[in-house]
């Protein structure tokens, strides 16, 4: 397993936090572009601004810059879990353009990215597999396996459930399970997967 780079550390710690670039920015007085460069690493911080970055990111100047010793050199208060985005909130999480309000996390077991986010059922293309309303945990830097189910945008804002069959190296169609729901081609329309599921999660009503 190949080790983290000091960019892939600085991009984690900051969505782990939920924290923009932006947001990042302001508090080391930098600019967004200086971030951006930084987890990309076209450049990287060094003197005031490391030990800016490792405060603001709640680590060890050491760790960030060759992953090497502790992570963490105080006792913080961490936010555990992925986020509940509502539909409206996914463009703006995955183009971090916006700080997203994130009103409820879920607790997992399982470690996912650092990008990942769960959100509610909104339809039922996937019955009888998923219902409208389960929690469907979707992990964006996990690329699809033929037969997994995966986050789907078509259009300017339309978002699908669906399950992901390959049909050629540049083409794919994303399959309903309930037949009322068209299949979606890639070949036909502009597609793009935003994320695979990795986990899903059906509660049982006991208000009654």
């Amino acid at each position: 397993m190949e080790k983290e780079t000091a960019g892939e550390r600085i991009r984690s710690r900051r969505k782990a936090l939920n924290l923009t670039q932006k947001a990042v920015a302001e508090k080391i007085s930098v600019s967004h572009v200086a971030i951006s460069q930084w987890e990309k690493e076209e450049t990287l911080p060094r003197g005031e601004n490391l030990l800016r970055l490792a405060e603001v990111l709640g680590c060890a100047p050491a760790w960030l810059v060759d992953g090497d010793g502790p992570v963490f050199t105080v006792q913080m208060q961490m936010p555990v879990g992925l986020p509940l985005l509502e539909r409206e909130q996914i463009s703006d999480w995955l183009a971090e353009a916006t700080q997203v309000d994130i009103v409820r996390r879920l607790a997992s077991d399982c470690s996912y990215s650092a990008t990942s986010f769960a959100l509610t059922l909104w339809d039922s293309a996937m019955e009888p597999q998923c219902l409208r309303g389960d929690l469907l945990l979707i992990d964006p830097e996990l690329p699809p396996q033929p037969g997994d189910l995966v986050l789907a945008l078509y259009g300017e804002s339309e978002y699908a459930l669906r399950k992901y069959r390959a049909r050629s190296p540049n083409s794919f169609e994303l399959v309903p399970l309930n037949e009322d729901y068209p299949l979606l081609c890639s070949s036909e329309q502009a597609l793009s997967v935003l994320g695979t599921l990795v986990e899903w999660r059906r509660y049982r009503d006991t208000s009654q």
